[in-house]
């Protein structure tokens, strides 16, 4: 493969850092080489919104491990960009700076709505043609962005400051997974969430997709217990939760399909999903493979006369 031909996005999100590299043939995205790392920096931000030295150590690290992977390639087919904790970050500009010359490419800060536009397109071009009327959710660190779309277009993006890391420190931050715990952070997510529940209900929409770290999370720990993959429900929701309180830290949880590291949020990520589902009226969620950083993929692809 020429590297002419490739093209890669970075996602430098709240708790994981990503990398794609592809190419395309026709409309079909090949994914040549993906990495995932987690550098938890949604967890680093002060009271006043300064992110910390070693989180920022953590980022460039990673980034560091990017660069020559993407060294080759012409810069114009390359996009980086950050999300929610560098929208809050008052220094984001001392990171923004040393990590885009670790890379070679400017790292953009894009807005909430823009990330959400962008999951959308990366979800719905990764799934099969259909005029069905689409809700997307991804869950993130610090954000959840919403959309309704239909096809390849995206009628109404909302991006809300939310978020497993965040929900976590709020009210599991002893690491606890009691009752009163989980009841305190889901009336906080559906107060928070509330103002989006008109527009995002079940009359606007016919199939609820999930894209990218929470809904992925608790979708593979239902697949342990089911066989099912790819697929959160209501009930499936409450098991979830009934189990994490049985076991009452975060220290004791030991279930199939939960990675270590994701340990420390689930009680943040669990919370947030189930107001979700309260407030939108969903019953089953779809998880999709489609994610922001397929956005940006197809966003940097040649123009063809017959692209759509």
């Amino acid at each position: 493969m020429q590297n002419a031909s490739l093209l890669a996005a970075i996602d430098i999100g709240s708790n994981s850092c990503l990398l794609e590299i592809g190419h395309f043939a026709g409309e079909r995205l090949v994914s040549q080489t993906c990495r995932k790392e987690t550098i938890r920096l949604g967890g680093s931000l002060d009271a006043q919104g300064q992110l910390s030295s070693e989180a920022m150590e953590r980022g460039w690290a990673c980034l560091q491990r990017f660069a020559p992977l993407i060294a080759d390639l012409p810069r114009e087919r390359v996009r980086a960009v950050a999300t929610q904790t560098l929208r809050e970050a008052t220094n984001r500009a001392l990171f923004l700076a040393h990590g885009s010359a670790i890379l070679g490419v400017p790292i953009e800060v894009i807005g909430g709505e823009e990330e959400a536009r962008l999951i959308y397109q990366g979800v719905a071009r990764l799934l099969p043609p259909s005029s069905r009327r689409r809700l997307v959710v991804d869950i993130g660190g610090r954000s959840t962005e919403l959309c309704l779309g239909q096809g390849l277009a995206a009628h109404l993006t909302r991006s809300v400051e939310i978020g497993s890391v965040a929900w976590s420190l709020r009210h599991f931050s002893d690491g606890g997974l009691r009752p009163e715990q989980f009841a305190a952070a889901q009336a906080s997510a559906r107060a928070v969430l509330q103002p989006q529940a008109e527009a995002f209900a079940a009359a606007h929409w016919e199939q609820a997709y999930g894209a990218s770290g929470t809904a992925g999370a608790i979708s593979r720990v239902l697949a342990a217990q089911t066989g099912v993959p790819g697929l959160i429900t209501r009930q499936g929701l409450g098991w979830l939760q009934t189990r994490l309180q049985q076991e009452g830290h975060s220290s004791a949880v030991h279930l199939a399909g939960l990675r270590e590291e994701l340990r420390p949020v689930i009680g943040g990520g669990v919370s947030v999903m189930h107001a979700v589902f309260e407030l939108f009226g969903i019953e089953e969620m779809r998880v999709t493979q489609g994610s922001l950083r397929h956005g940006l993929l197809y966003g940097l692809r040649p123009p063809t006369p017959d692209a759509p």
